[in-house]
């Protein structure tokens, strides 16, 4: 949802590294375009306003003045402020007595029902036993909706029908769960096109009635400068404790999440995407912070290949990404992650994950991706060790040898060499970010090995 975003920043500081010197004008002038970045992204004015103040003030200080990379010196402190804005991460706060009670909230249309389902099998999967509670009873279908998504992923829905008051429901459901062992109650509460005084009042009854430990706000990612007005709202009426933002996979500018999180003060907990039940993760404001800047997200991208089938040599890919990490990564580790990496899929979306191939992909659809990587892994495979190993030994004749060899051309070697090496400066260029020396260190803290 931040692609925009992201290729406008790109483009910026892409212009200042090319700068030896940076003055305050120079900065001012970036800053300016990285001010109609953010606003073309739907971050509200106020929160641009505080965000880009705080970035002038570090950015003409000798931090910047006294590095020998000024232009990277800004895009770390811009990576800093917005980590700042974006917040800490949150986890739930299940504590206490079961059963512990999750209330989910927002306007209808955000896929508050579906989210219910997704936290459900989120949390099953983390050894928990859930109880789904149908308590929007002004919209049939959703009591309908729910108990078909319960039945899909095999796990309870208590449901009354739209008769009962849903402050009542919510009631019985406590029951429920401790009549069946459930420990973990999830209240699908009403929603309505828009703020209204009644459903505001009724949420207020249940969140009076039953103290949930977690009263979180479902937001559609793409609702924009009115995702403020929303949060803001919820937040006064019944004090909620995080936010679960929905479609992220669509055409949103990313906007709603910055400034909702700096509106009201509490953390961003999950994000929910497309359709199917499992798609649904945590949010890391570190991770996302580094992909809206171009520098990829390794994290995730070890998580989906640890977290993957059996036949992935998890020590394999961990000590890959730590040699990444520490701007050791060449062709032969590169080679190793694709053969890695098809296994997982889609393509197109991990390439994105790899600090300096996000640009690959860019101007790649997803079905020409598979392709794409064909052909990547054909001129790599068409190299020799010592080339893999070297990538500067790689002179005009033995890149016609290798396009001879792998059926590509000159100039799509010359394209590959080059992404590879910004990859490599982009890697080299944050070994001096403490956030990004920790990531490295929960790789393992074993040391790299040497080649076999």
């Amino acid at each position: 949802m931040f692609q925009t975003l992201t290729d406008r920043l790109q483009a910026i500081f892409d212009k200042l590294n090319k700068r030896g010197f940076l003055n305050e004008q120079d900065v001012d002038a970036a800053l300016r375009e990285v001010r109609q970045a953010l606003l073309e992204a739907d971050v509200n004015f106020k929160i641009v306003k505080e965000f880009l103040a705080r970035v002038r003030e570090r950015a003409i200080g000798a931090e910047v003045h006294k590095s020998l990379t000024p232009g990277q010196a800004v895009v770390k402190i811009v990576h800093e402020e917005l980590l700042k804005t974006l917040g800490e991460g949150g986890k739930l706060e299940l504590g206490g007595p079961a059963p512990h009670v999750v209330m989910l909230v927002g306007l209808q249309g955000a896929g508050k029902t579906a989210t219910a389902a997704k936290l459900a099998l989120y949390l099953r999967k983390k050894g928990r036993k859930p109880l789904l509670v149908a308590a929007d009873t002004y919209r049939p279908a959703a009591i309908t909706q729910l108990e078909v998504l319960g039945k899909q992923l095999s796990i309870p829905v208590h449901s009354e029908g739209n008769k009962v008051r849903p402050p009542d429901i919510c009631a019985h459901a406590i029951d429920v769960a401790i009549r069946t062992a459930r420990d973990i109650v999830i209240l699908d509460t009403a929603g309505r096109l828009q703020i209204d005084e009644n459903m505001m009042g009724e949420i207020a009854e249940i969140r009076r009635r039953l103290s949930p430990q977690e009263v979180l706000l479902v937001a559609d990612s793409m609702t924009g400068q009115e995702a403020v007005k929303i949060a803001d709202a919820f937040n006064q009426k019944v004090q909620i404790t995080g936010l679960i933002l929905t479609k992220i996979d669509g055409d949103a500018r990313g906007g709603a999440a910055i400034s909702m999180r700096a509106t009201t003060g509490v953390p961003i907990k999950f994000l929910a995407q497309g359709e199917k039940p499992d798609a649904f993760e945590e949010f890391h404001p570190d991770r996302l912070t580094s992909r809206i800047l171009g520098m990829g997200d390794m994290l995730s991208l070890i998580e989906k290949m640890t977290a993957g089938q059996g036949e992935l040599d998890e020590k394999e890919m961990e000590k890959s990404a730590k040699r990444m990490m520490e701007g050791k990564f060449d062709l032969e580790d590169f080679l190793g992650q694709i053969k890695q990496i098809k296994k997982l899929g889609p393509l197109h979306d991990l390439l994105k994950m790899i600090p300096g191939f996000d640009k690959v992909s860019k101007d790649m659809s997803p079905e020409h991706t598979d392709k794409q990587m064909k052909t990547i892994e054909a001129i790599v495979s068409s190299m020799t060790r010592k080339e893999r190993r070297n990538p500067d030994l790689l002179d005009g004749s033995r890149r016609r040898r290798i396009a001879q060899g792998s059926g590509t051309s000159v100039e799509q070697i010359n394209g590959l060499m080059k992404q590879f090496k910004d990859s490599q400066k982009m890697m080299k260029s944050l070994q001096t970010n403490p956030r990004m020396r920790a990531m490295s260190g929960m790789l393992g803290s074993n040391k790299p090995s040497g080649r076999r």
